[in-house]
């Protein structure tokens, strides 16, 4: 098959950086997302969203014609779709946005072309994607009813990038792409070798996309098992992170660390959409997400216990991304600690070196966004706690000093380490 013109709908945090990808190998690519900011920003060369060497990817591929971004999709070769899956209720998967950019490419669709569902998705949501497309393009034959010989190519390719490496990830990582036929799979195989340097691994729609749960939902696991030991060690008297350290010494054990939660858009999400399709089975991955979400509350319960022995209700929050030097709120268990202890009634500064503006949850509960400076201005009088180990943080030997409440390993040896 010729990929000439490449669509990807949704141009955030891994929409942007694979459309970015595929316009530096010279390829016509067209974005596509609701945001008129976004489009706006793109097509000026630059970026709305904070991943190393992307503002740099992105403007060569704008300024040379290869990369231009739309709010209504446009005839392609192939389509990319890159649309948040959210929860609504208890934790169900939120499919809406699937089911909207589904709707919005099938007018442009003609015979020949490929669909891929790159979504982080619950298993059979690349059949539920193809079954909208064929409802809106009768005229169109699609794998689940005409199989090899259909009209229409459909796959699921689920991204695998940690963010800030997604630029050199995309193209490195294997890659694992299930076709809802061999056809299917072969035509996003040879799509994604435009850039994938890593191993393109063939399956089938259902496994691919259980695949990136299965990912995820290991390291949820394994991060809990951190969580709930630092937990105890607390009660014991303990330095966590020394026990870690001592522990790893062994040649098969390999225990993570422990922090304030798990966020993001991954690990905090796809456990529960195995769990949500499998609850009577799923009861190591549930238990391992109810640690993991109880976190947070073990978190604002310390601070709170702090703050008393100090008789202050002055708190200093040092991060609020989901991880270290990114500025990706989402599912950041540091963001739900900070609007608990603002909705508790403590004043709150906050230190957060990736962002220039609190967002309106946290504007709106009175929180101040600062400059680190401000922690060492009257430290005996605040509560300081470290939620996200970025590396302003770690090189820093003011911070050191304050005796910080420190819960991801900043200051590994400090007793004050919890």
């Amino acid at each position: 098959m010729s990929f000439e013109t490449i669509s990807v709908i949704g141009l955030g945090y891994i929409g942007l950086p694979t459309a970015a990808v595929f316009a530096s190998r010279k390829k016509k690519v067209i974005g596509v997302d609701v945001s008129k900011h976004a489009v706006d920003t793109i097509n000026e060369g630059k970026i709305h969203i904070v991943e190393p060497e992307l503002d740099i990817v992105v403007h060569a591929a704008v300024t040379e014609g290869y990369l231009k971004a739309t709010l209504v999709a446009e005839p392609a070769d192939a389509f990319l779709i890159a649309v948040p899956t959210p929860f609504k209720g208890d934790h169900e998967p939120d499919l809406s946005y699937i089911e909207a950019a589904s709707k919005s490419i099938a007018r442009v669709l003609k015979k020949g072309n490929l669909v891929i569902l790159e979504s982080t998705s619950p298993v059979g949501a690349t059949e539920k994607m193809a079954a909208w497309l064929s409802e809106q393009r009768s005229d169109l034959t699609f794998p689940q009813t005409h199989g090899e010989d259909s009209d229409i190519r459909i796959a699921h390719c689920p991204e695998r990038v940690l963010p800030g490496h997604v630029i050199r990830e995309l193209v490195e990582n294997d890659r694992v792409i299930g076709g809802m036929t061999s056809k299917c799979s072969r035509a996003a195989i040879e799509l994604y070798k435009i850039f994938v340097e890593g191993e393109c691994v063939e399956t089938n729609a259902r496994t691919a996309e259980m695949a990136k749960l299965t990912e995820n939902s290991f390291r949820d696991v394994n991060i809990a098992f951190a969580n709930e030991l630092s937990i105890i060690c607390d009660k014991l008297d303990i330095n966590v992170w020394e026990l870690i350290k001592l522990s790893n010494r062994h040649p098969r054990v390999d225990i993570l660390q422990p922090g304030p939660g798990v966020g993001g858009h991954c690990i905090a999400v796809d456990p529960w959409f195995i769990v949500n399709q499998t609850p009577e089975e799923a009861k190591l991955i549930h238990q391992a997400r109810k640690v993991n979400d109880s976190k947070p509350n073990y978190v604002v319960n310390k601070i709170i216990e702090y703050a008393k022995k100090l008789k202050t209700k002055q708190v200093v929050c040092l991060g609020v991304a989901f991880k270290p030097d990114i500025d990706d709120l989402r599912e950041s268990p540091a963001l739900g600690i900070v609007f608990k202890l603002a909705s508790l009634g403590y004043s709150i500064k906050l230190v957060e070196p990736n962002i220039e503006v609190l967002p309106e949850l946290l504007d709106a509960a009175g929180c101040q966004l600062v400059p680190l400076e401000v922690v060492f201005k009257e430290s005996h009088k605040q509560v300081v706690s470290i939620l996200v180990a970025h590396k302003e943080f770690k090189v820093s030997e003011k911070l050191r000093h304050v005796s910080p409440l420190d819960f991801c390993g900043v200051f590994p040896e400090s007793t004050e380490c919890v």
